[in-house]
Parts: structure tokens; C-alpha cells; sequence
């Protein structure tokens, strides 16, 4: 008997793990459990470590799910792994967090896996629907989490300004995809692609409009400048791994379905758009950066290297083609990893109500606890994109895409930003070995699960600067899924 809806499950068993572990979360609070318990994360790692086999089990053929709406190929593998290898090392850098900040595990847990489900819906989409209810779930989620701490009046302020400035964004794509709709009659992808194919409505300013509106919506979340006010609030009063996470799982699930959107849908609009890409691109580079500059609150220095970096990715989008977008993947992978193991660092060093770390407080802290200023250390020097680490590749590989695609220009700002980039970065590292320590010594947790997650992407941000072929491999496998 021929069922009425083929299914495939394995395809669709990151979305089944992840939810179902969500919804077991939450009926584990009727279970009573001491305040030191471990179940939340234990739950969380599982069914991301489900969720990660399950996509693997079928990571070489291409499937369409559900008329199409959703495609299972090479790119929506690589970035449910990314997502997924996000997610787990920040439980791990939650474990003992949100026991000393005593936050409810079921809840944080929980809208950690479901921001996780609506970043792989957004990388897995093919339609403009479901890039947006992907969108939704993971927003959703984030703005509780970054309210998470409802005592504290910063945390508060940032979920609101976070949640309105959202909104307002999330109406721009909205009219986007529906000026798109008006124009080409369909929401998917592929049809829309093959409707413009060689159409005369390429000039058509309700598909420009539509299109730049949809970007306005993807620039939000990526926070590519000027729509990224709420950047340094949000990751300032956010809970300290929340910040990590969303810092790079939210600009990585932006960035898959801007590339899905202008690899498939509007490969022939790229050149329309790239005058205000190559503007925001800049702009984003040279914002993120001199404002980074001024900083002396570690985690507001780093949202605004995150600014920053989104730049430095748009260069890469700029680029387009095969060999711009798998630099644009690559280097998302790599920020996650050395982004995620300096939010873990900054996690390790709050106090016991996660009070701001200021650059003063590391003074000192490479003679006191060397290896975590070595740590440190290294994720600052890659970030600024200094060999031999993986942020040196990651920029590597991205400025040589736009230099192929004869963006010179272009690639002369980035370097220069590059450069300035350097004077925030080194700033920390001479903290920690040059300056005497004002006053009582910085306190370190000893969380082991949290020390794993830092070793972990230490490890990697190391072994990429030294051997990235592997993974630039599958970025470019990646991309390839989407021709």
C-alpha cells in the first residue's frame, strides 16, 4: 500500500530529535530533581548528538521534503552539524553556568534546542514561508533567552529592544517575500528561479524592492550595519553563554538563507544587488570595528567585533559564486568555534551574578591561570585573523574569493580593517601579561564541562589555522548542493 505522504524519516529526524527533546525537557520539571542535577543538559547534549547521526545517516543523497518546501542536501548538512556542534558546546559552557546564576535548566535548555530546530528550518528551507516560520521559532526563542535573567533591569531592557527592533525587522521580510510573491507568483525557490529565468522582470522594481526588503529582514539578524543597533545591548545584558550562542548560531542561520535565497532563487538579481552589498559590507567592516575600539566592557567589545565579522562574511557574499559562498561557510564555521570558545572564557571569569568583565579585570590573569590566558590568547589572535590560527584562513580564503571577483576595493577595506582589528584584540592579551591587577583578583570557575567546551574549540581554532583543507572541502561540497 503506497502511503499517502512519503516521508523520509531519517531526512526529517533532526527536527523530530530536537523537538522531542524540547517537549521532554519540559515534562521533566513535574519530576522533582535537586538544584545541583545535570538532567537538562544531559537531555539537551542527547538530542543534539541524535540529531547530528540522524543527519548523518543520510548526509550523501539530495532529498526534497514535503513538496519540495524543505531540501535535505549537502548544505543543509553541513550547516545542521555547525548548529548542532553550536548548541553542544554551549551546553557544555552552560552546565555549571546556569546552576550558579540560577536559572531554570528545563527552560534554558529547552529554548536552546528550539532556537537550534529554527536555524536548521532556515538552512534547510527552499521556500520563502518556511524560511520565515524558521526564522520565527529561532527569534522566538532568543528573545526569552536573552531576557533569561528577569531580576536584572539589563537583561530586561536588551530582551525588550531586541524583541521590538525583531519585530520591526521580521515585517520588512515579511513585505519582502510578499512584493516577491507579487511578482514572480510563487514562494519557492527553485520556481521562482526558473520563472526568471531569462524573464524580463529582472528589471521589474517590485522584484528589486521585494528583494532588498528580504535582505533588510536576513541583515537584522546577522546585525550587518545599519541594523545592528541592538547588537551590543542584547549580547551585553543576554546571560553570558546566550551571547555566545546567539552571537553564532543566529549570524550563521542568516547567512545560510541569504546564500540559499541568491544562490537558487535570485542568482541573476546578485548584480543588481551587489552596489548596496558592497556598501553594507564596508560599512559594517569599519562600524563594527572603530566602535570595538572604544570599548573597555569584554563582552561589548566582542559584539561589536561580531558586527565586524558579519562584514567580513558579506565580503565573501559579495564575491558570489561557487568560491565566494564556500568562503562565506567556511567562515562561519570558523567564527562560531573561536567566538564561542571567547564567550565560554568571559563565562568562566563572571562572578556569581555575571557582573561585567572589564578589560582590567584580566590584568594579571596570564600569571595566575596561564592557561586559560593562553586560551584566551589564542581565540583574541584569531579572531584578529593572525597565523597560525583559523581566523588567519578563514580571511585568507574570503579575501582571496573577492580578489578572483576583481573586488579590489572592496578587499583593501577589509585588510584595513583587518589591521585595526589587531588594536582591540592585542589589547586584551596585554591585559592579561602587561598590566598589575587594581584589586581582588578576578575569580575562575572550575566547571569541568565548560573547560572541555573551551579545550574543544581551542583544539580546532588551532588545528584549522594549521589544516583547513578538510573542512574547506566540505564547505565547497556544501555549496555545491544548492547548484
Amino acid at each position: 500500500m503506497t502511503p499517502l505522504i512519503d516521508v523520509d524519516w531519517w531526512a526529517l529526524g533532526p527536527g523530530l530529535a530536537l523537538s522531542g527533546g524540547a517537549m521532554l525537557l519540559m515534562l521533566l520539571e513535574f519530576v522533582p530533581a535537586g538544584r545541583n542535577s545535570s538532567r537538562g543538559a544531559l537531555v539537551a547534549l542527547a538530542s543534539l548528538l541524535a540529531a547530528a547521526a540522524c543527519v548523518w545517516r543520510v548526509h550523501e543523497v539530495k532529498r526534497a521534503l514535503f513538496d519540495g518546501m524543505f531540501v535535505h542536501d549537502t548544505f543543509t548538512v553541513f550547516f545542521t552539524l555547525l548548529f548542532c556542534g553550536i548548541a553542544a558546546l554551549s551546553v557544555l559552557l552552560s552546565w555549571d553556568y546556569v546552576k550558579r546564576m540560577r536559572i531554570n535548566q528545563a527552560e534554558y535548555y529547552a529554548l536552546l534546542l528550539a532556537a537550534t530546530l529554527g536555524m536548521i528550518v532556515m538552512s534547510a528551507s527552499n521556500d520563502l514561508i518556511t524560511i520565515f516560520l524558521g526564522l520565527e521559532l529561532m527569534s522566538l526563542a532568543l528573545y526569552v533567552l536573552v531576557g533569561f535573567r528577569r531580576s536584572r533591569l539589563e537583561s530586561n531592557e536588551a530582551a525588550m529592544k531586541y524583541f521590538l527592533l525583531g519585530a520591526f525587522a521580521s515585517g520588512f521580510l515579511l513585505y519582502g517575500i510578499a512584493l516577491l510573491y507579487g511578482a514572480t507568483g510563487t514562494t519557492h525557490l527553485e520556481r521562482m528561479a526558473a520563472f526568471l529565468a531569462g524573464s524580463p522582470l529582472l528589471s521589474n522594481p517590485l522584484l528589486l524592492m521585494g528583494g532588498l526588503l528580504v535582505l533588510v529582514g536576513l541583515g537584522f539578524k546577522v546585525a550587518a550595519v545599519p541594523f545592528h543597533m541592538w547588537t551590543p545591548d542584547a549580547y551585553e545584558g543576554a546571560p553570558t553563554t546566550v551571547t555566545g550562542y546567539m552571537s553564532a548560531g543566529a549570524k550563521a542561520a542568516g547567512f545560510a538563507a541569504l546564500l540559499r535565497l541568491a544562490l537558487v532563487a535570485l542568482p541573476d538579481l546578485q548584480a543588481s544587488w551587489k552596489p548596496v552589498l558592497i556598501a553594507i559590507a564596508a560599512l559594517t567592516m569599519t562600524v563594527g570595528n572603530v566602535t570595538a575600539l572604544l570599548q573597555t566592557n569584554l563582552k561589548r567589545m566582542l559584539a561589536y567585533s561580531s558586527i565586524a565579522h558579519a562584514g567580513y562574511v558579506l565580503v565573501a557574499v559579495v564575491a558570489g559564486g561557487n568560491e565566494g559562498a564556500a568562503a562565506a561557510v567556511f567562515y562561519l564555521a570558523i567564527y562560531s568555534l573561536m567566538n564561542l570558545g571567547a564567550f565560554g572564557i568571559v563565562a568562566l571569569l563572571g562572578r556569581d551574578q555575571d557582573e561585567p568583565v572589564l578589560l582590567s579585570d584580566l590584568a594579571g590573569l596570564g600569571f595566575k591561570n596561564p592557561a586559560l590566558a593562553f586560551a584566551l590568547t589564542i581565540f583574541m589572535l584569531s579572531l584578529g585573523g593572525i597565523p597560525p590560527t583559523a581566523g588567519f584562513m578563514g580571511k585568507f580564503y574570503v579575501f582571496r574569493a573577492a580578489v578572483q571577483a576583481g573586488q579590489i576595493p572592496l578587499v583593501i577595506v577589509g585588510v584595513l580593517n583587518s589591521v585595526v582589528s589587531i588594536f582591540y584584540y592585542l589589547r586584551v592579551t596585554v591585559a592579561l601579561y602587561m598590566e598589575e591587577p587594581a584589586g581582588e583578583p578576578t575569580a575562575v570557575s572550575r566547571s569541568i564541562p565548560a573547560v572541555i567546551g573551551v579545550v574543544v574549540s581551542l583544539a580546532l581554532t588551532l588545528w584549522w589555522g594549521l589544516q583547513a583543507h578538510a573542512l574547506l572541502e566540505q564547505a565547497q561540497r556544501s555549496v555545491l548542493g544548492l547548484m
